[in-house]
């Protein structure tokens, strides 16, 4: 079988005069006014809501909120955060990335330079006879060369390396948005079992003081065994919340002892609880276009930059590109007349190189590159839609909780009354022991759901800050 073999064809221009290499040039222009090669677009417009209604006082202030944790009023929590901010791991290693991108940025950057090579030899011409003068000689010689970007295929990967850059410092700062909002959520969850703790210690005192009770009143006969049974089995039941409790603490300590960088065995907080926290008040009349600055939706758009940028350079790599090319150099006898002026010598040069078959690889790399393109175009959209989906949901959650806290309170006071008459009536004789002990679980629910409930509110307000990317107020 005859094997056809298909070779590159370049074409080559070589000239030392001025006016060939602007004709060269004057009919690449002409030849490339067809192939113009388009400005990358904005990212795709996302209908967006008006904005978000919630009880409060209009928002006026300027956004993002940069140190939006003080406004929970913690001086502890503003340490811890800043600690974190300089240690955590994840932070650490998503600068180094932005590094990298940085670094990358630049090399693509080198594209639009002239490279610049030197040369140089030097030999010695041993003699054959016996005169001992040896005749030493030497070269040096510079080689220039640039290539025009003609079609903008290297300033195109200069401003895809750029994209990528602003891509990484973005995704830096969702990881220190990350960070940062589970920092404060941690930290509060550590205050909320504080304060779990307190109370299911003050119920198992309740639970022991009404058993003293019952124990009072069996010595009498007023009480049967079958009671002292059921209000023993009430103290174990509150004794045991304890060691569950004191384990999700220890768990939330080690937690938060990650998340600043820190050895979890070495590491407590103040034994304070959520009345040291003021609960943020959450404005009205915030505009949807704050999601335009959360970090994730900007990383996308610098994505989609950096895809338009990397389908200009497919499509610029279809076209020829022009080199030019020049070098100067000196030849002596000696290396002393290195520099002598009348050994200089310089050339100029241009060379065109064009495709000619490589079998659709380039054009393929296009296609693949808007492909790309395209897929990003819909990671953007769904992007923005996730964190709209976000924001309402957050906000719901904060309007639910603030409306179940306040029935939750007025449960909490009339369990206390209950609790209380219920005793009364027990010591009197009015009551048995069953209702004195249902209304004290009833209590100690009311009293643990009430804790929990004050700590989503609160957690949900760090939920809104990190919807946001970093709130909707000024700090």
């Amino acid at each position: 079988m005859r094997q056809r073999v298909v070779r590159h064809k370049q074409i080559q221009v070589e000239t030392r005069r001025p006016g060939a290499l602007a004709a060269c040039l004057a009919g690449m222009l002409l030849a490339g006014c067809a192939h113009k090669i388009p400005v990358a677009e904005p990212p795709p417009a996302v209908e967006l809501p008006a904005g978000w209604s919630q009880s409060g006082t209009p928002a006026s202030h300027e956004w993002p909120d940069t140190n939006w944790w003080q406004r929970f009023g913690s001086d502890e929590l503003s340490q811890l955060v800043r600690e974190g901010q300089d240690s955590n791991l994840e932070l650490a290693a998503a600068l180094s990335r932005v590094r990298q991108a940085a670094a990358q940025a630049r090399i693509a950057g080198v594209a639009l330079l002239p490279s610049v090579d030197a040369y140089a030899g030097a030999s010695r011409d041993l003699p054959i006879t016996g005169n001992h003068n040896a005749n030493v000689s030497s070269t040096g010689q510079l080689q220039v060369s640039y290539e025009l970007d003609f079609w903008g295929k290297n300033a195109a990967g200069v401003a895809a390396a750029d994209a990528s850059l602003r891509a990484n410092f973005y995704d830096r700062q969702t990881v220190a948005l990350t960070v940062t909002s589970g920092i404060v959520s941690t930290y509060l969850q550590i205050l909320s079992l504080h304060d779990r703790l307190i109370v299911a210690r003050e119920n198992a005192r309740t639970a022991q003081h009404v058993l003293s009770l019952v124990e009072a009143q069996s010595s009498v006969g007023a009480a049967t065994s079958v009671d002292l049974a059921r209000q023993r089995s009430a103290v174990a039941s509150q004794q045991a919340a304890l060691p569950a409790l004191q384990q999700q603490e220890r768990e939330a300590q080690s937690a938060l002892a990650i998340l600043l960088g820190k050895s979890p065995q070495t590491f407590r907080i103040s034994d304070s609880g959520l009345d040291t926290i003021r609960l943020p008040e959450v404005t009205a009349g915030m505009p949807s276009e704050l999601l335009s600055r959360r970090p994730d939706i900007r990383r996308s758009e610098a994505l989609l930059a950096a895809a338009s940028a990397n389908v200009d350079m497919a499509r610029a790599a279809l076209f020829p590109s022009i080199r030019l090319t020049g070098s100067t150099g000196t030849q002596s006898s000696a290396l002393v007349s290195l520099l002598n002026a009348q050994n200089l010598f310089a050339n100029v040069g241009a060379s065109l190189v064009a495709p000619i078959f490589d079998g659709g690889r380039l054009r393929t790399e296009r296609d693949l590159a808007i492909e790309q393109k395209q897929e990003l175009v819909q990671n953007y959209r769904a992007t923005v839609l996730s964190a709209l989906a976000e924001v309402d949901t957050v906000l719901g959650q904060i309007h639910s909780l603030d409306e179940q806290r306040r029935l939750k309170e007025v449960e909490l006071e009339q369990s206390r009354v209950a609790f209380n008459l219920s005793e009364i009536r027990y010591k009197a004789g009015a009551e048995d022991l069953m209702t004195v002990l249902d209304t004290q679980r009833s209590l100690a629910d009311v009293q643990n759901e009430l804790g929990i409930l004050k700590l989503k509110r609160l957690q949900a307000t760090v939920s809104l800050y990190k919807a946001l990317g970093g709130g909707w107020q000024a700090g």
